[in-house]
């Protein structure tokens, strides 16, 4: 198998800042779709986006998402 050192002109480098962004800052899972949410729902999606930055955590388990509704006044 022959190796070239040119780099493939249809190449996207997606970790660029081509997209305008700031630089370190994540796409947050409910970002675009707080406008059309109840407040409640809001309250929820920017506490989950906040543990997920505080604890560096892309995802979270539902085990944290209950924790973190129960930071918010939840409870059964």
């Amino acid at each position: 198998m022959q190796q070239t050192s040119e780099q493939n002109p249809t190449f996207v480098d997606r970790r660029s800042n081509s997209d305008g962004s700031q630089p370190g800052n994540e796409r947050r899972q409910f970002s675009s779709s707080h406008q059309t949410l109840r407040p409640e729902v809001i309250e929820l999606a920017e506490a989950v986006d906040q543990y997920k930055l505080r604890h560096r955590r892309r995802f979270i388990t539902f085990e944290e998402l209950y924790d973190v509704m129960a930071e918010l006044g939840y409870h059964r």
